[in-house]
This record gives C-alpha cells, structure tokens and sequence, in this order.
C-alpha cells in the first residue's frame, strides 16, 4: 500500500501532537521537489508528509533511468492513494497541492479529508471552462499524440521553459529542469482535457460540500500551463459553498512558483491562509 517512506511519515506523524501537511505534487516532479516547504513548515510546528504517486520512484535519478513506471496512472488512481494515507493518520490534515496535486487537494477537501486546503496552480476540473492558448500549447507534447494517453512522457528543456519556467532566468530554468524533471503519466492530461465531456471523469470535484473546510487558490500571473484564468473559475465555482474561500494571484510568477528561488513567497502566503483558520 505505502512505500517504506511513506510508512515512516505515516508513523513519524502519529507519534507527535503537531498538525499534519501533506505535500502532493503534480506533473512531472516528484515528492522530493517539496523538500525545502517541508523544511520550512516543520520549523513552524507542523509535522509534514510528502506521498508519491502510486509507483513513483524516490529519486530524480532513479525516475530518469525508468521512466516507464509512471504510465497509465489516472487521477482517481493518485486520489486514493494519497486518501489512504490521509486515512492512516490520527487526524485530519491541512493538504498543500501544486498544479494536478491541486487540484487532487481540491478533490481530498470535497470528500471532507482535510482541515484547511491550499491550491497552488490547480489543474483544471469539470466546470472549469476555460480553455486558453498558453495552457493548450503547453500541454501539446502529450495530448498532440493520442497513443500518449497510456503512455509516460517526458519534457524536453524547451517544454519545460514554456510550461513551468517562463518567468526564470535561462540558468535558473536549465537548473531547476536539470534538479527536478522528470517523465509523467499522460494520462492525467487526457481526463482533464474531456472532463466536460465525460459526467463520469474523474477529474471533478464536489465545490458544495459544507464540510470542505477553509481553502485558498494560489496562482501565478503568468502561469501558461495553468493560467490564472483557470483559478479564477475554479474559485467561481465555490461561490455557495459555506466555508471560506480565497484566491490569491502572486504577480510576476509562472508555474514554476512552488520550485523556484521565489518558493518561500508562496509558503508563506499559504501559511498565513492556514495560520488565520488553524493555530
């Protein structure tokens, strides 16, 4: 069910009285891409868990060497696992998503998993209309190929400097794509591309549950992959929910926010959201 890592998260987080983060990254990273938040977060009393996606590799290196492994992994897949491991702690925990892992958060707070809910660049869910240029070309080099649906796909540096690294110095992107790329399930971009085909997708979320709990949507200005305009309806689409709902656009960031040099910016707009509904 669990890695030994996570199994160790697990048992670390139950053996304290500290609140629990759990971590879920998206597209193309791994866990380990969430380390310096942790670091941070678990200065600031938090104990904190970072779960893969069913089947990932621990390391960048060993990612790169079987890229493979990550094919066909769906997003009811990914949800459960990282509800299981909800599932396995004492108590309810604050979820911190960055692009599909937001939108998993997203999906985790409407089944009532978590206390209060951060979305960074949430990848789109049924309902969410809009469909601009930016997000289509950036998602090109998997849906531009139907077999890639099954397939694992990696970025070339040049996909990865339009989809996540639009807004960094050339050096800084070539680092960060050299630190943390790795291949990603295609299939992922497949259900979210036909959401608001399929009643039956996966990707949706229930935006009504009263139990959801505080959230906050976090986006980038410049975000091509996830465009703010993507957040902005999501946001919408919460307008009757009960619980408390916030969207914040960081100026002059692209999708890389979480990654980059500028990282603790949004950490701590994060923790300010949580430290106002959870002390």
């Amino acid at each position: 069910m669990f890695t030994p890592r996570e199994q160790q998260e697990i048992d670390r987080a139950n053996a304290t009285e500290a609140s629990p983060v759990v971590f879920v990254h998206g597209l193309w990273l791994l866990a380990e891409s969430w380390q310096p938040w942790r670091d941070f977060y678990e200065q600031q009393g938090f104990v904190t868990l970072a779960p893969g996606w069913p089947d990932d590799p621990e390391t960048v290196e060993e990612a790169r060497a079987k890229p493979d492994v990550f094919a066909g992994k769906g997003v009811g897949q990914i949800t459960d696992h990282v509800q299981e491991m909800i599932a396995a702690l004492d108590r309810k925990p604050i979820v911190i998503g960055h692009s599909f892992g937001g939108m998993i958060a997203q999906k985790l707070a409407g089944r009532g998993l978590s206390l209060v809910t951060v979305a960074i660049d949430p990848a789109p869910f049924r309902g969410v209309l809009p469909m601009p240029l930016s997000m289509i070309q950036g998602a090109f080099p998997v849906l531009g190929n139907p077999l890639n649906r099954k397939r694992a796909v990696a970025l070339s540096f040049s996909q990865y400097r339009f989809a996540f690294a639009n807004r960094l110095p050339e050096d800084e992107a070539k680092a960060l794509y050299e630190a943390h790329s790795v291949a990603g399930s295609g299939l992922p971009l497949f259900q979210a591309a036909t959401a608001n085909l399929n009643p039956g997708t996966e990707v949706s979320v229930d935006t009504h549950n009263p139990s959801r709990g505080p959230l906050l949507i976090i986006s980038g200005e410049f975000d091509n992959i996830v465009p703010s305009s993507i957040a902005k309806a999501s946001f919408r689409l919460y307008a009757k929910n009960p619980s408390a709902t916030e969207i914040i656009e960081i100026e002059g960031r692209g999708h890389s926010l979480n990654v980059d040099s500028g990282w603790r910016e949004v950490a701590d707009t994060a923790l300010a959201f949580i430290r106002k509904f959870h002390s």
